[in-house]
């Protein structure tokens, strides 16, 4: 290994066995990183709410504005986006595991697991570092490396299998959404009973009346309320840490076992796309314009259904609990339309620059997934404005982010081999250091 006279490596010198040294370009699938920075900008497309605004990312009436074009955009987030940015990543991941295991046993490894282990424990540990150290409370990457740890022996099943696995995930999901809201109806009645003038309430549904009102409390803050979250996430850094740490524990305890098939069923039939050639566009023109016309064509229309009645309803609890019934149907049929899409974007070639500097953004999706919690929270909680802008104006914040990581993006790897927070990555994971500055091509 080249060194310097104190002993550490070389700019640009090789270090590390083949295994942890970064993919070659011409060895890397570039659809896989055109999709992931186009999943990485959805994600912040949704998640900008949730770091700008206090209990807004569903119900607008809480904060940001719920007409005009705050409205719009709430509008165009339920029929386009919500929750298909965070399944076409999922799918990703999915994609991933296959590729690099395979990958390692390829190469004879015989500690694959022991590699995967480490690697997925990481990530979780960056998770908990995402969302209590960089005050981001929705944080993917915990959720995302405990799921990956149960995906591991799947990994070697046939795509119709995995098919089935991810299908029957989500529809268990659903049915799981169809018992919550069952239950919610019950405490909603038992509510209204005990508000009869004269009834005499029973022990139940004085109990059922109690989880009602705690439930509408979660959904529909009041002005005193939003003024509080506003006044202790801005307060400084230990103050915002204070509210967000109880986000977090809350989010990454029972919300991730509530929400696990919801991550898990997406990633296995990533890992199903990938065995069958979807990502590496493998399939025909024809087959990816049916992935665009049947999810959009289903998507559309249960989304559509969804957004009606929830916008007719004015936002109420009631509505949003219906919705979820059929949410998986709709966001499942969406993020195929998008995969089906993206992938005839990069088949046409058209627009090569930007898919290009897309594509870069993708191979340091994790650094720039950390980067949206950084910049956000100097924005939103180091300036002030948290709470401060309109729901459409958040979107100025995320075109200004999309349009600086497409640009340093590809500068940073014209130069180094891969994002700075993947190089730690990849050294926690094989506990030695990877080359990180490209050589210097030779001179004759």
């Amino acid at each position: 290994m080249a060194t310097t006279a104190q002993g550490a490596p070389l700019a640009g010198a090789q270090t590390g066995t083949p295994d942890m040294l970064p993919t070659k370009a011409d060895d890397r699938i570039v659809a896989l990183d055109f999709v992931r920075g186009a999943a990485l900008f959805g994600i912040l497309l949704m998640n900008i709410t949730a770091f700008g605004l206090p209990a807004a990312y569903n119900n607008p009436l809480n904060a940001g504005g719920a007409e005009g074009a705050n409205l719009g955009v709430w509008v165009m987030n339920a029929m386009l986006f919500e929750g298909t940015q965070r399944g076409l990543f999922s799918m990703l991941f999915g994609a991933g595991i296959i590729l690099f295991t395979s990958r390692l046993e390829a190469k004879g490894r015989t500690d694959v697991a022991d590699i995967y282990l480490r690697r997925n424990m990481w990530l979780t540990g960056f998770g908990l570092l995402n969302g209590f150290i960089l005050l981001w409370s929705g944080d993917i990457l915990y959720y995302y490396g405990l799921t990956a740890v149960l995906l591991f022996v799947f990994r070697k099943l046939a795509p119709r299998a995995l098919l089935a696995i991810g299908v029957a995930g989500l529809l268990f999901n659903a049915g799981w959404n169809a018992l919550d809201n069952s239950l919610l109806m019950r405490s909603h009645d038992a509510y209204v009973a005990t508000q009869v003038e004269g009834a005499t309430p029973t022990a139940e549904q004085k109990a059922l009346a109690g989880e009602w009102e705690g439930a509408l409390a979660d959904h529909t803050i009041t002005a005193e309320k939003r003024d509080v979250l506003i006044a202790e996430r801005t307060a400084g850094y230990w103050s915002a840490l204070k509210q967000t740490a109880a986000l977090t524990v809350r989010f990454e305890s029972w919300w991730f076992y509530r929400d696990f098939f919801d991550i898990f069923s997406m990633m296995i039939i990533g890992m199903a796309l990938f065995k069958l050639g979807v990502f590496t566009l493998e399939k025909s023109t024809g087959f990816y314009l049916a992935m665009v016309a049947i999810g959009y064509g289903i998507g559309l229309s249960v989304n559509a259904y969804e957004t009606r009645m929830i916008v007719a309803d004015n936002f109420s609890l009631l509505a949003f609990s219906q919705a979820h019934i059929t949410y998986d149907l709709g966001r499942l049929a969406m993020t195929a339309g998008h995969l089906g899409l993206l992938l005839l974007v990069v088949r046409s070639g058209i627009v090569p620059a930007f898919q290009r500097a897309l594509a870069a953004v993708g191979r340091m999706a994790f650094t720039n997934y950390l980067t949206h919690s950084v910049v956000c929270a100097i924005f939103f909680v180091g300036l002030g404005y948290y709470g401060q802008l309109q729901r459409h104006e958040l979107y100025f914040v995320v075109i200004a982010i999309w349009i600086a990581q497409l640009i340093i993006s590809p500068i940073w790897l014209r130069a180094y081999s891969m994002g700075p927070m993947e190089w730690v990555w990849r050294y926690l994971t094989y506990g030695s250091a990877p080359a990180l500055r490209k050589a210097a091509p030779a001179v004759a």
